[in-house]
């Protein structure tokens, strides 16, 4: 019969045994079930969270083999979230799993956040609509917002924490109106050290127009890592936390860590610049 104390047991030590029952108790959403969000479910129930809610109406496929958590020979055509979900049940078989099979939606958002202590952003990079409804639903509801993201051999982390700087004074979202845009001004905003971009070796990989992208599993290992630790310090209230206007970006095939700062979010003089570069390099 399975022991939640014993399974977790070697958490103790840089948890102690009350915050091990605080963590226990804790609901994480994550929509995205795919690249990083399939590793930061299974990383938080290592961690002994066992409350989700997930989202996510993909199916695996082969190309996700090189990254993808639930990604295997004989789930290929399954659905994403339905087999996270399996996979979580058997490192924690008391684990509770909402499954919104569909997606999350306008009609469905409150119900996806719903007694939420910790948003983690999962969702595919171009997925902005989306994304911004999910980030606009935490912020009215002062739920905190962690997204990670896989660049090159490496994480860039962003935090948005209530009562600190929201995400649409930092990404500036509202002011535009085409997709296009708004994807740029997130790019920009995610990593404004692009630290990534001093060693990819085919740029043309990297395809803005047909919303494709590489990515590298050693990647997404480091963003659950990186991402799962700051869900630690929220929901057990100590440890620094950068949050927005800064963020942090870890790349380890430079061998250098950032913590980046963007006092003006997007209206800043060196956000903007960098912004009309990308526009030039990207939209060409």
């Amino acid at each position: 019969m399975f022991n939640y104390d014993n399974a977790f047991s070697r958490n103790i030590g840089w948890v102690t045994p009350a915050e091990q029952a605080i963590i226990s108790t804790k609901k994480i959403a994550i929509a995205g079930m795919g690249g990083v969000g399939g590793e930061h479910l299974t990383t938080l129930a290592r961690l002994g969270f066992q409350h989700f809610h997930i989202a996510d109406f993909d199916e695996f496929e082969e190309h996700n083999f090189n990254r993808q958590a639930g990604a295997f020979t004989d789930t290929i055509n399954q659905p994403k979230a339905a087999v996270m979900a399996d996979i979580t049940s058997k490192i924690n078989p008391q684990a509770h799993i909402h499954n919104f099979a569909q997606g999350v939606t306008a009609e469905n958002v409150d119900d996806f956040l719903l007694g939420v202590d910790v948003y983690v952003d999962s969702l595919d990079f171009f997925a902005m609509e989306a994304r911004e409804m999910i980030f606009r639903a935490c912020t009215q509801k002062s739920i905190p917002i962690v997204t990670a993201a896989p660049l090159g051999m490496g994480c860039a982390l962003l935090t948005f924490l209530p009562g600190k700087m929201d995400f649409d004074d930092y990404f500036g979202f509202s002011s535009s109106h085409h997709k296009s845009d708004k994807l740029l001004k997130f790019m920009v905003g995610l990593a404004p050290s692009l630290l990534q971009t001093k060693y990819l070796v085919m740029p043309e990989k990297a395809d803005f127009h047909s919303e494709t992208g590489p990515s590298l599993a050693v990647a997404i290992k480091l963003c659950a890592g990186i991402a799962q630790s700051t869900v630690l310090k929220i929901v057990l209230e100590r440890g620094e936390i950068v949050c927005a206007p800064k963020g942090f970006h870890v790349d380890a095939y430079l061998n250098k860590a950032v913590t980046t700062y963007c006092p003006f979010g997007y209206k800043g003089w060196l956000q903007r610049l960098k912004l009309i570069i990308a526009k030039k390099v990207v939209l060409k």
